[in-house]
């Protein structure tokens, strides 16, 4: 109950009520990464070369319309929030996106294939982009306090865990047996249908029931140029952006090539998939309570590291598996250092937006993700050059013209180029320094005199300098 002369607390949004969001815009975007080579390079033929074009030009428009999604967002007052209005308009723009981009008419080839296929890719994007910067800004505002942010975070990576089971392990199976063949494309239509209508439930739920704080939407609305003018000349944006793009990018050819991997390299039908990838998901999703913990003892800078590294490693393993069961093997390791990297690597960026906020007096959280998300969007780039490597070096331009060596094609793209991206990260990551505190909230009332504050993580006794403010 609020003392007299002090207005009410707002309502607080329970936790798993924002956490399921991350289900509902997990689906989509992962089965359009996860099967998008499959669907259009090797079932219909597009070539390799064409496909790293549109990836590379997508991946510029995206990095540029990032940030003003974001900053539009930053600005949004109306009565229902900031947030919610893109997030409902958004829903359904993606599903009704998805579903197109796997319904490429079976007429289509050559360039009429091409453009096709950049169409829907660059919106299925733009709206997956403008459901990320309000779903992420969502969650500083939401959960102000590390400790709440900790657990709705741990909530969000679960969801977003069993979603990827769903549109990674289990896609393939609905794809090529259950609605469709090896060689269709009909279970591609019917199974986007099915997701882009579970997504778009679940969206609209997250988005109603959350509870956005009035105190941000009657700040001054930030300037455009002169809020990306204060992120770019903050190192912290720098550091971090570049380093967790190393393990960003490296995921998005693990995700892009696992079918592939498993048809070439394996010698495998295409549906085992599920239990390489449902392996991997599953001891993320077991991992995740043993890293949270983790966090909780050592604090999320330490445990960030120590991720990044097993991630590295997994990737050697991956590379020397011969069969299903090695695979699964080494799929173990990989799952366990993406799990330690999805219960860290938002809470790193997390403090970063705090920092941010209490030294400039804005929250643009909307435009601070988005501009992260500049990093993000470089994988377009490199996943679509990665593909067309291996029309160099291995001769593999499609599925009509696989090469002499598709086996050890997939391998590379699926194995050494995350291996050499992860690794890069982990010895980039131990140079990296956040803020060790969360601000508190303006508008939250704090500890009285004799109520001890969090302590720091323990930890050795550097690691706190390492995250204290600079």
């Amino acid at each position: 109950m609020s003392q007299p002369g002090t207005a009410p607390a707002p309502e607080r949004t329970p936790a798993w009520r924002y956490a399921i969001g991350m289900f509902g815009t997990s689906i989509p975007i992962n089965m359009i990464k996860g099967s998008m080579i499959l669907y259009y390079v090797d079932i219909l033929g597009l070539d390799v070369r064409a496909y790293g074009v549109v990836m590379v030009i997508y991946a510029v428009i995206d990095a540029l319309d990032n940030p003003v999604l974001g900053h539009l967002s930053d600005r949004t007052r109306t009565r229902f929030g900031r947030r919610r209005p893109w997030l409902l308009v958004g829903a359904p723009m993606l599903a009704a996106c998805m579903i197109a981009f796997f319904s490429a008419p079976a007429s289509l080839e050559g360039m009429g294939l091409l453009l096709w296929f950049a169409v829907f890719a660059i919106l299925c994007e733009a709206f997956d982009s403008m459901l990320n910067a309000n779903y992420g800004a969502l969650l500083p505002e939401l959960f102000p306090q590390e400790r709440d942010r900790a657990v709705a975070n741990g909530l969000r990576q679960g969801f977003q865990l069993v979603a990827l089971v769903i549109s990674l392990a289990v896609t393939p199976l609905l794809t090529t047996q259950v609605f469709g063949t090896e060689d269709s494309t009909q279970g591609f239509q019917t199974t986007a249908i099915i997701y882009g209508a579970v997504a778009l439930v679940v969206i609209v739920f997250m988005a109603l029931s959350a509870r956005e704080s009035p105190r941000y939407s009657t700040r001054e609305r930030p300037v455009l140029l002169r809020s990306v003018w204060s992120i770019v000349r903050n190192p912290m944006f720098w550091t971090v952006g570049l380093t967790g793009a190393c393990y960003g990018i490296a995921m998005a050819l693990v995700l892009s090539g696992i079918q592939l991997y498993v048809r070439y390299s394996l010698g495998l039908p295409v549906g085992n998939a599920l239990y390489l990838q449902g392996i991997v998901i599953l001891v993320s999703v077991v991992a995740l309570v043993l890293w949270t913990r983790v966090v909780a003892r050592r604090g999320a800078l330490w445990t960030w590291r120590l991720a990044f590294a097993i991630l590295a490693a997994s990737f050697a393993g991956l590379f020397f598996a011969t069969d299903l069961v090695t695979a699964i093997a080494a799929g173990v390791l990989v799952g366990a250092g993406w799990s330690g990297m999805l219960a860290t690597n938002d809470l790193i960026v997390a403090r970063v937006l705090d920092a941010d906020a209490a030294r400039n007096g804005q929250h643009r959280e909307g435009l601070f993700l988005s501009a992260f998300g500049f990093f993000g969007r470089l994988n377009g780039i490199v996943t679509g050059l990665a593909l067309t490597s291996l029309g160099v070096f291995f001769g593999y331009n499609s599925g009509d013209d696989p090469g002499a060596d598709p086996g050890l094609a997939f391998r590379v793209y699926l194995c050494v180029y995350p291996f050499v991206l992860t690794a890069i990260g982990a010895v980039a990551a131990r140079f990296v320094s956040v803020p060790i505190e969360t601000p508190p909230a303006a508008d939250e009332t704090p500890p009285a005199a004799d109520e001890p504050l969090d302590p720091p993580p323990a930890g050795p006794a550097d690691e706190s300098a390492a995250e204290r403010p600079r």
